[in-house]
């Protein structure tokens, strides 16, 4: 039964940014998962490795709860949100997103200091390079997707790279 297709759907984001004052890095993902629109939450698919990375970086239990995740990336100050305001979408997969508008990230910039913009795999960096930088004219750095999808990396290999986001973090506490 190979070959079956989901139907493309035009979706807007379901839910809004995740910061506060203190929030340093910013972490934008593409278009939020049919999971985690269902739990109106970033990275709500039990495969996603992002609670985990972000938890082995920062050297803290992985939440459970989406209050214990968003208590995590506040009080390791990162900011959340996506790239992508409203596209066509087939189930989950980035590949088959068209037709992105994107989301204004001036509410966040203008709102916290944020030092450094990173992306969660290839079709956020797209995007924002697309129609976000242009607007910021700051960079982004793409860091490998999280996305059960990309099951060519390890969670080892992948916490490696993302690593960054907590050098960059004590860059910051040391100012």
């Amino acid at each position: 039964m190979h070959g079956i297709q989901k139907e493309i759907a035009m979706v807007s984001h379901p839910f809004g940014p995740l910061y506060n004052e203190n929030s340093r890095v910013l972490i934008l993902g593409s278009f939020p998962s049919v999971k985690s629109r269902e739990q109106n939450f970033y990275y709500g698919h039990p495969q996603n490795r992002f609670w985990k990375v972000i938890s082995t970086i920062f050297e803290r239990p992985v939440p459970e709860s989406v209050e214990e995740k968003r208590s995590l990336i506040l009080e390791c100050r990162l900011a959340l949100w996506d790239s992508v305001a409203s596209c066509e979408i087939s189930g989950s997969s980035d590949s088959s997103l068209k037709n992105a508008k994107p989301n204004d990230i001036s509410i966040i910039l203008d709102n916290c200091d944020i030092e450094k913009i990173f992306c969660n795999g290839r079709k956020s960096y797209e995007v924002y390079n697309k129609y976000i930088r242009p607007l910021t004219g700051r960079e982004a750095v793409c860091l490998p997707s999280t996305s059960p999808a990309n099951a060519r990396w390890t969670l080892d290999k992948l916490a490696g790279e993302w690593r960054a986001i907590r050098l960059q973090d004590a860059e910051s506490n040391e100012k």
